[in-house]
């Protein structure tokens, strides 16, 4: 399989690779519309100017999932409009709740890039789209698969950012972790073949989460509205702000990462909530 590839470079004189990773906006057609008590535009709002702030020499943003919450070509144009504010290019993946061909028509017409391979002089970025047509879990199709053999195969030197979804190994939450990536030992099986570094990015969790397990970095992120309770066998939301992570991938293969959030009680869900 061919890889369509699109080339990224480090602003940086000595060829570090910034990357921020927004995830699982869940945003309405109605700007004031909520989820668990939580206005997702008002809160994602929030999110883009503190990004504003922080994102100087940011190389590029990816958006790995659940942009919409009702599915609609307005919850995408709000996303749209919301990104367009930020200087880095962004790129993309549908999450569960996503409607991807609504999504792709959205995000095509605002002239967001549908590039899934970004090659920097040190790294490879690959986006895998893990959504499984009307299940909350996820998995990777053949298609899928494919492209993660042919970046492996066709840069074999080249440290590995794979952003997907779904997580890949548990995070510690059981009612979370039933709706994983089906199929990740089809992952790992792979990535346990390429021969310099592996890390495996994520949403769908709404925390943060950051692991290295079998020689492989797997790191979770917050949502930019609400979060779920770490090491929570039940449905549990926690009193953690909304964020944004951010990455450094080294020439050498080194990742320095750090996960960013709003104020404490920027955005308060109402906790009474079992479940959504």
């Amino acid at each position: 399989m061919t890889l369509s590839t699109l080339p990224l470079g480090a602003h940086a004189d000595n060829g570090v690779l910034e990357l921020s990773q927004i995830t699982d906006t869940h945003l309405f057609a109605d700007k004031n519309g909520d989820l668990l008590g939580v206005p997702t535009w008002h809160s994602c709002r929030a999110v883009v100017n503190a990004m504003k702030e922080e994102l100087a020499g940011c190389d590029a943003i990816l958006a790995t999932g659940d942009l919409s919450q009702d599915q609609s070509a307005e919850s995408y144009r709000h996303f749209v409009a919301m990104m367009a504010e930020l200087t880095p290019p962004v790129f993309w993946l549908p999450g569960n709740h996503d409607e991807a061909p609504v999504m792709q028509a959205e995000l095509d017409a605002a002239g967001i890039n549908q590039a899934k391979h970004l090659l920097g002089e040190h790294w490879q970025v690959l986006l895998l789209d893990t959504q499984a047509e009307g299940e909350t879990c996820g998995r990777l199709s053949e298609h899928q698969l494919a492209l993660l053999d042919a970046a492996i195969d066709t840069y074999p030197n080249h440290h590995l950012l794979l952003a997907v979804h779904h997580q890949a190994v548990p995070v510690g939450c059981a009612w979370l972790d039933q709706h994983n990536l089906r199929n990740a030992d089809a992952l790992t099986i792979r990535l346990a073949r390429h021969r310099a570094s592996s890390v495996v990015l994520c949403g769908h969790v709404h925390q943060g989460f950051d692991e290295v397990r079998g020689g492989i970095r797997y790191l979770a992120s917050p949502s930019t509205c609400i979060q779920f309770k770490p090491l929570s066998d039940d449905f549990a939301l926690d009193y953690m702000a909304p964020g944004w992570r951010q990455l450094s991938l080294y020439p050498d293969g080194r990742l320095g990462t750090r996960v960013w959030r709003l104020p404490p009680n920027a955005f308060v869900p109402d906790f009474s909530a079992r479940g959504y």
